[in-house]
């Protein structure tokens, strides 16, 4: 157990110093897996437990989510499908079915009269109560991390993605509008978690990629979704808060124009996707990195397997400060305990500046 958490340690380590350790950095570790660590179930409406858990892991932070989509499981627990099975479906026979209600089964903007009658308004008031609940839950040192984002994942996922990918070729306006309202919902949600003095740094998560390129054009992202995270950027610096993004697959070909936007962190540099010792000789000086210990290994391998691959982690990309250890997107429920606590018990062991891993 680290026995001090302390946001400096993050701040330092985005502006590529060398803090006492590396900083173990997640967006996400399910509830079963915390509380596997803790030896006592640990629920989503149980912020004392969160917070203890994030104390005791090793972390400097507690990610809370501020937005219409939550990382994890995105349709179920966010408040874009409470909008949905609320106003939407409301009269609907069918609302009791998840198929009607979950975005990743149906769209419900699918044509310029869905989205004006879409309930905008009632999708705008994101409940932030937990940001005020845990400032005094908090020790010293710690801030919490707001997750935040998917301007592309929640638009194509309203429109559905073959009516995304159409309107790209034949309406651009419209996919323009819809954007822009998720965006602007968005930024307004920051605006007010920003003012909280115990919030440390906004995390956008956010996949823009897969495993062999972008989801879409480099240049159709350049066009209609990096202006917004441009606009969040300077929102956050603003501020004097750094920002994160998230995406999982190859980065490749929109890496230098992540970097124009003033992106501080990049996560998780998908160990299926990206070699994270190139990235880091290539960009290493321009952006932090955070990554990128398999999750597939988190679940089918060793804790020896577990130690030799963080290890070679700290040895290719601590030395100079400007990376964060963590999993290659997530800690997923099917990890298995042991080895989630080998990751954590190998930084702690060997993350200590200045690197010792061999």
């Amino acid at each position: 157990m680290y026995p001090n958490p302390d946001f400096q340690r993050i701040m330092k380590t985005v502006n590529h110093e060398e803090p006492d350790r590396v900083p173990l950095c997640e967006i996400l570790v399910e509830y079963p897996i915390q509380s596997q660590f803790l030896g006592r179930e640990v629920s989503d409406d149980d912020l004392e437990s969160q917070v203890e858990f994030w104390v005791k892991a090793g972390y400097d932070f507690i990610p809370l989510t501020a937005g219409m989509m939550k990382p994890g499981k995105v349709t179920q627990d966010s408040t874009i499908s409470q909008v949905i099975r609320q106003d939407v479906l409301e009269h609907a026979v069918a609302a009791d079915d998840d198929t009607t209600w979950n975005l990743e089964y149906t769209s419900f903007i699918n044509d310029r009269r869905a989205f004006e009658e879409f309930p905008w308004e009632t999708a705008a008031q994101v409940d932030i109560s937990e940001f005020h609940a845990v400032k005094d839950m908090l020790p010293e040192g710690m801030k919490v991390i707001v997750t935040s984002g998917k301007v592309f994942t929640l638009t194509w996922m309203l429109m559905g993605f073959e009516n995304f990918a159409v309107s790209l070729l034949t309406d651009e306006q419209f996919l323009t509008d819809v954007m822009h309202k998720i965006a602007e919902i968005q930024m307004n949600v920051l605006d007010q978690v920003l003012q909280l003095p115990h919030v440390g740094a906004v995390w956008a998560v956010d996949d823009l990629a897969c495993s062999t390129g972008t989801i879409i054009a480099p240049q159709a992202i350049r066009d209609h979704i990096l202006p917004w995270y441009k606009e969040m950027i300077a929102q956050c610096h603003q501020e004097g808060r750094p920002f994160f993004l998230h995406s999982d697959g190859d980065l490749l070909p929109i890496m230098d124009d992540l970097i124009k936007l003033g992106l501080d962190a990049l996560h998780p540099i998908d160990p299926t996707a990206m070699d994270i010792a190139q990235v880091k000789q290539t960009y290493g000086e321009r952006l932090c990195l955070i990554g990128n210990v398999s999750t597939e290994l988190l679940r089918s391998g060793t804790p020896a397997e577990v130690e030799a691959v963080v290890k070679e982690l700290l040895r290719v990309a601590a030395p100079g400060g400007g990376y964060c250890l963590s999993s290659g997107n997530s800690v997923p429920a099917w990890a298995k305990i042991e080895n989630y606590q080998a990751m954590l018990r190998t930084a702690r062991k060997y993350g200590a500046y200045p690197i010792s891993a061999a």
